[in-house]
């Protein structure tokens, strides 16, 4: 009896004793296997592999950028990679959206800058400080390396060509018209059609720009900056009130000349 009675009791503690037995045990091996990640976890996992697939698209292209090299350089499992991205063309596509956001980001904030009270000068300068922001953020490396990668895939992957017209360049037209409607709005500039002037103003910033990085061809930074302004002048003086046609970025003769 007594061991029976031993043998009960010890049973019913070893039940009382399990649940905390095993809580230990998850809590051990979350800790020693890293467990379910949290969301600031999971979220710079995710700009890690982002990164380490932007750069490698880069270096390697499309075609020569294995799931395997991605997932071994960012040090994530390919059940990982294939669970939030599919496969390759979706990762591209995430690198791909990373691109557009970053490049719409000047675009976002000039939408929202103050217009009331602006002469044709103060508008003319700030139009070129945002042409020189987005220039300057195309111009970071790798920015037009993902264009021509895009434009090289366009034939295979229709998908990702609508993805950039669609949340790249519509967006960013859709967002500078927003723009130059508020200072129609205002008053100060006289427009028809916003969308049509937004889309003559990022042609002016970024075409000459586009066509030299499609071709390999060295864009020259004091060219480049005249051609910015001079361009931004002669759209404006398109735009200007009569009132205002007076109005200006001054340009000494220097600067036009050089």
């Amino acid at each position: 009896m007594n061991a029976d009675g031993s043998s009960k009791k010890a049973s019913r503690a070893g039940k009382g004793l399990m649940p905390s037995v095993a809580k230990t045990a998850r809590a051990r091996r979350s800790k020693s296997h890293g467990g379910r990640p949290t969301k600031s976890d999971a979220a710079e996992r995710d700009r890690r592999l982002i990164d380490v697939a932007t750069a490698l698209f880069l270096e390697r292209g499309f075609d020569a950028t294995s799931i395997d090299a991605v997932a071994a350089a960012a040090r994530v499992s390919k059940l990982t990679l294939y669970s939030q991205y599919h496969d390759k063309r979706g990762l591209f596509g995430a690198v791909l959206r990373q691109e557009i956001e970053r490049w719409l980001a000047p675009l976002a904030t000039a939408a929202e800058m103050p217009v009331s009270n602006r002469s044709g000068l103060s508008i003319e300068k700030s139009l070129v400080d945002l042409g020189r922001k987005l220039q300057a953020v195309s111009g970071e490396a790798g920015a037009w390396s993902v264009g021509r990668i895009l434009a090289a895939q366009a034939g295979n992957f229709p998908e990702l060509a609508s993805l950039a017209n669609e949340e790249g360049w519509l967006k960013a037209v859709v967002t500078t018209a927003q723009l130059f409607d508020r200072l129609a709005a205002k008053g100060l500039l006289e427009i028809a059609d916003g969308k049509i002037v937004a889309e003559a103003f990022l042609h002016i910033v970024l075409g000459h720009n586009m066509r030299c990085a499609m071709y390999g061809i060295p864009i020259d930074p004091k060219g480049q900056d005249k051609r910015l302004r001079l361009s931004i002048r002669m759209l404006l003086t398109g735009l200007l009130p009569k009132s205002q046609q007076g109005y200006g970025y001054p340009l000494a003769a220097q600067e036009i000349e050089s």
